[in-house]
């Protein structure tokens, strides 16, 4: 699954650090996310969207 969170957080300014502690997640979970190893759960998704005031699918898409 192709995601455009890294790009969001640095939108924000914001190390993986903080978006895993907004998050209530591990770094290690959100450089996962964002490097494609790991797809976030349902629930982990629609909170990433929420934070970032978007809906899933303008966060992620699944590969073609």
């Amino acid at each position: 699954m192709n995601n455009r969170v890294r790009a969001l957080r640095a939108d924000h300014g914001w190390s993986q650090a903080d978006l895993a502690e907004r998050l209530d997640v591990s770094r290690q979970t959100v450089n996962a996310i964002e490097t494609g190893k790991y797809d976030p759960s349902l629930p982990l998704a629609f909170k990433i969207a929420r934070l970032f005031g978007r809906p899933i699918e303008a966060i992620f898409e699944p590969e073609v």
